[in-house]
């Protein structure tokens, strides 16, 4: 019998991105889909059961060439239950049985997890955790998600809360408030709108001169990737931001690491596409404030598989749990 396909899904507030994966890991045809919320997100599930369909017919392959689906969802996730407990970027309600919708819709026998999660696994079964399996992965985009691996699976906690890396709280008085709830949590200063609004207190704070203050003056605005590409220009302002930044996260992947002492820690998303301007300060912070042991046993490294690490983690839910 031919080899059969993995079905990854990274479901996302604007997109889905959806892929056919060898039982390897190789990506063998990867899409997109628009995530469509309206009704209450009662057509996200449908759409993506049609988009498989569709691209089975393209490529004139039978179902039965799909041994699962695994799908990375933007929420605290019951693996067991296969239910996702509040998703409210996509409008569903509370607990909803999503991966017994899979399953009806679909056709195919499905398991679900954390998208931060599959991101995190993603990279520990083909990017830059390069097999290591004590990792924790951290993605710096829109928020700030992560992933806890110890001996191989997904820490999930007792009601799929673990590894919400972004709120742990980082400015314990007078921080900014975060869409949690709480105030001064990491995903408001190591996000990408985070860095933008350390960037746009330091401007407002001083006079001084800045390559920052000539495009926020001329555009209205600045962007993180303003931010970095100033500071590669010695720009002394955005170099200050990105100090403040990396002292927030390496402060909070310390504490992680004192507690985990993972093998790797991988910074993904958005954000790490700064890389070494980014990473080497955050590993300065890091060893300041890691434990001894940690300091020389944790490595620290920017992610490599960038948006594909969803589905490919998501492909892994289906080689490993189905």
């Amino acid at each position: 019998m031919t080899e059969k396909w993995l079905v990854g899904v990274d479901l996302g507030g604007t997109t889905t991105k959806i892929a056919f994966l060898s039982k390897y890991g190789e990506l063998l045809h990867k899409w997109e889909i628009q995530t469509d919320k309206s009704d209450d997100g009662k057509n996200i599930i449908v759409n993506i059961a049609k988009a498989i369909d569709k691209k089975l017919e393209e490529l004139d392959q039978p179902k039965e060439k799909l041994a699962g689906i695994g799908m990375g969802a933007p929420g605290p996730v019951d693996m067991a239950k296969g239910i996702i407990y509040e998703a409210v970027n996509l409008g569903w309600d509370k607990n909803t049985p999503l991966k017994d919708l899979l399953e009806m819709e679909t056709g195919l026998s499905a398991v679900i997890d954390n998208d931060a999660n599959c991101a995190a696994l993603g990279e520990m079964w083909k990017g830059a955790g390069d097999g290591a399996k004590d990792l924790v992965c951290v993605t710096l985009g829109t928020g700030v998600g992560g992933g806890v691996i110890t001996n191989g699976d997904v820490v999930h906690g007792v009601k799929g809360a673990g590894g919400e890396i972004g709120h742990i709280t980082v400015v314990p008085e007078g921080g900014f408030q975060c869409n949690c709830g709480k105030t001064g949590c990491l995903e408001t200063v190591a996000s990408a709108t985070g860095v933008v609004r350390l960037a746009n207190k330091k401007l407002d704070s001083s006079t001084e001169a800045s390559m920052l203050r000539t495009i926020r003056d001329e555009q209205g605005t600045i962007s993180a990737k303003d931010i970095f590409d100033s500071a590669r220009e010695d720009d002394g302002l955005a170099l200050e931001v990105i100090d403040q930044l990396a002292f927030y996260l390496g402060l909070s992947l310390a504490n992680l690491g004192n507690g985990l002492n993972p093998e790797k820690i991988v910074i993904g998303g958005g954000v790490s596409k700064a890389g070494e301007i980014l990473l080497k300060p955050v590993v300065k912070f890091f060893e300041k404030f890691s434990f001894p042991t940690v300091r020389t046993s944790t490595n620290l490294s920017i992610a490599t598989l960038g948006n594909d690490a969803g589905v490919i983690g998501a492909a892994w839910l289906v080689k490993n749990k189905i």
